[in-house]
């Protein structure tokens, strides 16, 4: 008898043959009739020169007009896809349409997959800002650390639509929404809970920030990378400084006993350990976790092999376990987040994501499962529990207008309702096109 493929194999083998088939996942439709010649004549020209006049003289209706209040930019330079890392940007471009998959049927959201090649955060900057014209937003993608850094932080700055790096905010975002429904089932509360941070990339320099914002000490927060704990006086501070000054920021601010060694000396006494470190299951040991506390809190974020399996972490003491994968309990995917931070963000027009908007998200996503009952092996809501899309969504943009970064001020409800019949659209266009016979179902 034949044995059967592992998960990831078959996962894999079916990636490529559907690739194949369908030619790419996701592609453009018209949200406009054409029922005769007449019709060209009113998208087309003449028509449409009203239009541009219109907003040629008034720039911001173009948000009005056209589809650029719906749409948005994957970019990436390729240089950090996955865990496979600098593959190019012709590489990441399937990886991009995954996302802009997902963007859609979750959140209603035209995502354009745009992988680009380009040399330096300079360049890769500067071509992002020439798209500003044409974007309801821009999602930032496996960019290389520290650069990632510095292309958020200057674009985020200089430009007038929401531009969000998922691995840095939405990681983030949805580790938060985890952490604080872990340290309920475990009976804590965040300011006072020890945190280490294993892995000092993307991911966790921007959870360190979020958590800080959302209330943590961050004397209690140990961030530990592949040299060590993470303190002012460590020996390579200066090249930090010079170097990345993010992470050497960290440094400073955390750590308040100023603890020096090991991710295990970091973990003696810790409550909660997040890894966003390096593709496992050996990556984490049991021997480390076992000198956390009682009734201690586990992520291990790396994918697809975890830091360390839950069933180690578990016979180690550790209570609440979560990972990036679907078949273990308690996925921590940036999927529950990005779509609807979108959805909400666009539905108000926003000229950015703010870390309250993030909050107010991780919040609402948290909330969602506690009232669905949370436990050891439930702390999140599953990608099919869809309603909680628009929920968030109703959040994030109630958070941009009270931040005062949001161009169209709607009620709650009205945040809500637009939220739905977008997220709806989007999922009657799927099923129209499979009942038609448009989308087939793949081979077997």
């Amino acid at each position: 008898m034949k044995p059967k493929p592992a998960p990831e194999e078959d996962s894999s083998r079916k990636a490529l043959e559907y690739s194949k088939f369908y030619g790419g996942k996701v592609g453009f439709a018209p949200r406009v009739p054409v029922r005769s010649l007449d019709d060209f004549s009113v998208w087309y020209t003449p028509g449409v020169a009203a239009v541009s006049k219109a907003i040629e003289a008034q720039s911001e209706l173009s948000f009005e007009y056209t589809g650029r209040w719906n749409t948005i930019a994957i970019v990436t330079d390729g240089t950090r896809v996955l865990g496979l890392g600098n593959i190019g940007p012709e590489g990441a471009l399937p990886v991009m349409e995954g996302k802009a998959l997902i963007y859609n049927y979750l959140g209603g959201v035209n995502a354009l997959p745009l992988p680009v090649r380009v040399k330096s955060a300079d360049e890769l900057i500067a071509l992002v800002k020439a798209l500003e014209p044409s974007l309801g937003g821009v999602n930032l993608e496996d960019i290389e650390s520290p650069k990632c850094f510095e292309v958020l932080d200057r674009l985020r700055g200089e430009m007038n639509i929401p531009v969000w790096h998922d691995d840095q905010q939405g990681t983030a975002g949805v580790t938060l929404a985890a952490l604080f429904n872990a340290l309920e089932v475990t009976g804590r509360e965040l300011r006072g809970t020890r945190i280490v941070l294993y892995g000092a990339g993307a991911a966790n320099v921007a959870a360190e920030r979020l958590l800080v914002e959302a209330g943590a000490d961050p004397r209690d927060i140990l961030v530990v990378d592949s040299k060590g704990i993470l303190h002012p006086e460590r020996e390579d501070i200066d090249q930090l400084m010079l170097k990345n000054k993010w992470k050497y920021e960290i440094a400073i601010r955390t750590n308040g006993d100023r603890l020096r060694g090991t991710l295990k000396d970091a973990l003696k006494g810790a409550d909660a350990l997040v890894a966003a470190a390096r593709q496992g299951p050996d990556a984490v040991r049991r021997d480390e976790v076992a000198v956390m506390n009682k009734r201690g809190i586990a992520f291990f974020l790396a994918n697809p092999v975890p830091e360390m399996l839950p069933a180690a972490a578990h016979s180690a003491g550790v209570e609440v376990v979560a990972t990036g994968r679907s078949d273990f309990p308690n996925q921590v995917n940036n999927s529950l987040l990005f779509p609807a931070i979108f959805r909400g963000a666009l539905d108000v027009r926003a000229k950015t994501i703010t870390d309250p908007m993030v909050i107010e998200a991780a919040k609402e996503l948290a909330a969602f499962a506690k009232e669905k009952g949370i436990s050891r092996d439930y702390i999140l809501p599953t990608m099919v529990q869809w309603e909680v899309y628009p929920r968030v969504a109703t959040k994030v943009g109630q958070a941009a207008i009270r931040e005062g970064v949001a161009r169209r001020n709607l009620s709650a409800s009205e945040s809500m309702q637009a939220a739905m019949a977008t997220i709806e659209r989007s999922r009657k266009v799927m099923n129209a096109l499979r009942n038609g016979g448009v989308i087939l179902d793949p081979p077997e």
